[in-house]
């Protein structure tokens, strides 16, 4: 809640909100105003659970740049990025890496 007090998403610039489990990885981009989810992925996706021998960062980078690509088809180029108590480092940040090199602005 610290960190959500000072983080709001528009329809314009939506909240990603990340959440780590032990072994999946999901994102979401929330309109807070309105309170709708406008687009999901995670680690559990078909394109990324069908591939073996990749660990848990080079996963997140999986939905990262999946992310990027939904973001563009929908027209939302600019995000906040809400990582939920998550230290900036190992997953969250190669998560965060791959959509910003997607065309995401944080």
């Amino acid at each position: 809640m610290r960190i959500r007090k000072n983080i709001h998403g528009t329809a314009e610039k939506p909240r990603l909100a990340v959440y780590r489990s032990n072994k999946q990885i999901y994102v979401q981009l929330i309109d807070d105003l309105n309170r709708v989810t406008l687009l999901s992925a995670c680690s559990r996706e078909k394109d990324i659970s069908r591939r073996t021998g990749i660990n848990k960062t080079e996963q997140a980078k999986l939905v990262g740049k999946i992310l990027a690509d939904k973001c563009k088809e929908k027209g939302i180029e600019s995000v906040v990025f809400d990582r939920s108590g998550y230290k900036y480092h190992g997953r969250v940040k190669s998560l965060a890496d791959a959509a910003r090199e997607g065309g995401l602005k944080f």
